[in-house]
């Protein structure tokens, strides 16, 4: 390990999680929640509305053409099993969130069945009836009969199916991918509120290298004492531990944490920190009087193989844990950080990026460069060398990712995060990459006050947007329709979300007027792909491409123009 135990200890929280009346059943995930976007962002792209939106989307094309016959003969919606009560069906499809849809009997009702492929027969046990949604939540019991796409000879952790991480273990690599196409596909069908002519078709997903021993960062916890309540610490009560508590993830569909000694999508030295952790906690568990989360994050130290002796590196790793990985002309040595305000190094082909362990960083290394290629080769006009691009703009820049990995394409570069400690591990990535400020700069702001400050020319502009899984603002929206920079890029963790803000760009706003009069939008997509940066899970990154409309009736646009929202 790359600390020590006296020196770090977990984050700790809050005591124990309170169960629910029936001991096994937390709050579901699927719980209704208040939409809290504006009026013009009407979803929150939330796995709540997306369930819905695929089961609203599997009701209809079962029951359009049966509606009319149903009603000839009188039929009504079935009553609905009892809860708890177990029941047979055929998985029918794979939802967006990653769960199995099985339609009922009637085709009139829905039963969301984690762990499931499609065509499979499983038994499962219902725990909570959405009657008004035409849907159940269920366990998997049993596959009474596989489908032709499962394989359960894929599987390589022993607690799949029951730890929430992963949901397709079973399901053939290529498979995966071609179901995370389909997220892309049905994101812009259902929450874009485009046509199907505007957008293109998606292309195939991108997979990871690795789809195994793949994350680089890893945090497993564990609640307090048992008997612990959240009004301890105003009253003074300090609780402890009778035994060592489970040390993991939740159960899926629970909050219940359950104890996993291992995690296979970790990478080596992430999993021998784990087990490093976890004995270190179990040895000092009557020092703890509240759960935790641990961090476990990977670190590179880059050595050039002339330089590499073969005793220290075998010393490194009996000491440390220590990875050793033949990279070319380079060995990487590799160890587990458990330090919150420890610094992390991670390199993406010849740069090198160092933040603090517990930051926000991609997670799987593995696929990083052949995904900012994807976007370098990408972010200017195809077969236009031409052009008039030479500044970038990357909102929501963290650390500086994009900013730095693009900047040689640029002559000026600038990065933008809300987050002031970004912006400090950003400026000094650029330095440690070799680029001046005057190439490659940053500043610390609200995104949805950006271009406030922005005077580079709207048409030798392009932008880069990566924001959390809320997606962009209206504020912001508003502004970069105004700003109309000549391309922009979309990165996303939510691809429902970045449907929605896409679509507002290609659509237009009320009143915004981004030179082709109000109301009407100022982009079309270029392209849309996903990336895998999860296997073996439902998650899909999604990159939109979107370049300005026809520039015949686009006013002369300064970036100045567009400051204020």
């Amino acid at each position: 390990m790359a600390s020590s135990a006296a020196e770090v200890g977990p984050v700790e929280s809050n005591g124990s999680k309170k169960r629910a009346p029936d001991g096994e059943r937390g709050s579901y995930r699927f719980k209704n929640k208040k939409n809290k976007t504006g009026n013009i962002l009407t979803t929150t792209g939330s796995n709540e509305e997306v369930l819905l939106a695929d089961v609203q989307t599997l009701l209809k094309k079962h029951t359009l053409e049966d509606s009319s016959t149903d009603a000839e003969n009188g039929k009504s919606e079935s009553s609905l099993p009892e809860r708890l009560s177990e029941v047979e069906v055929t998985v029918a499809e794979i939802s967006s969130t990653g769960d199995g849809l099985a339609l009922s009997p009637d085709s009139k009702h829905v039963y969301v069945v984690p762990f499931t492929a499609p065509g499979d027969v499983v038994k499962a046990k219902i725990f909570k009836h959405t009657p008004n949604h035409h849907y159940s939540l269920a366990d998997l019991i049993k596959v009474e009969k596989p489908s032709p796409h499962r394989d359960d000879s894929l599987i390589k952790c022993p607690y799949f199916a029951s730890c929430s991480g992963c949901q397709f273990q079973m399901l053939p690599y290529q498979y995966q991918l071609a179901h995370k196409k389909t997220i892309v596909e049905k994101a812009y069908q259902q929450f874009s509120n485009l046509t199907p002519g505007i957008v293109p078709p998606v292309g195939d997903t991108i997979g990871s290298p690795l789809q195994y021993e793949y994350r680089t960062k890893l945090t497993p916890h564990f609640d307090g004492p048992p008997d612990s309540r959240r009004s301890d610490g105003r009253k003074g009560i300090k609780r402890s531990f009778k035994e060592v508590p489970p040390i993991g993830f939740m159960k899926k569909g629970t909050r219940i944490t359950i104890d996993i000694e291992d995690c296979p999508i970790g990478t080596e030295a992430v999993r021998k920190g784990m087990k490093s952790e976890r004995k270190r906690v179990a040895n000092q568990i009557d020092t703890y009087r509240k759960g935790a989360t641990i961090l476990l994050r990977e670190d590179t130290k880059r050595i050039a193989k002339s330089e590499f002796n073969a005793e220290e590196a075998k010393e490194s790793a009996e000491k440390n844990g220590a990875v050793i990985e033949d990279r070319g002309d380079y060995i990487h040595e590799k160890t587990c950080i458990t330090d919150q305000n420890g610094k992390s190094t991670e390199y993406i082909d010849n740069f090198a990026f160092i933040n603090p362990a517990g930051a926000f960083f991609q997670n799987n290394n593995s696929i990083l460069p052949t995904f900012t290629s994807y976007i370098r080769d990408h972010i200017l006009p195809p077969d236009q060398p031409d052009h008039k691009i030479k500044n970038l703009i990357d909102a929501y820049s963290g650390s500086g990712l994009f900013t730095i990995t693009l900047s040689s394409l640029f002559t000026h570069s600038l990065g933008i995060d809300i987050s002031p400690s970004s912006i400090e591990s950003a400026v000094s990535n650029a330095r440690l990459n070799g680029l001046p400020e005057s190439q490659a700069n940053f500043i610390a702001a609200d995104a949805a006050n950006l271009f406030a400050s922005i005077e580079s020319n709207a048409d030798e502009t392009v932008v880069v947007i990566d924001p959390p899984r809320k997606g962009c603002d209206e504020s912001f929206l508003r502004q970069l329709l105004r700003y109309s920079p000549a391309r922009v890029i979309y990165v996303s963790c939510n691809v429902h979300t970045q449907a929605r803000d896409v679509g507002v760009l290609v659509g237009g706003m009320k009143d915004v007027d981004g030179g082709f009069g109000p109301g009407n939008g100022v982009y079309e997509i270029e392209s849309l792909r996903g990336f895998d940066f999860f296997p073996q899970t439902g998650h899909v990154e999604g990159v939109a491409v979107l370049r300005r409309n026809a520039a015949e009736d686009k006013a002369d646009t300064k970036g100045n123009e567009a400051a204020g929202s």
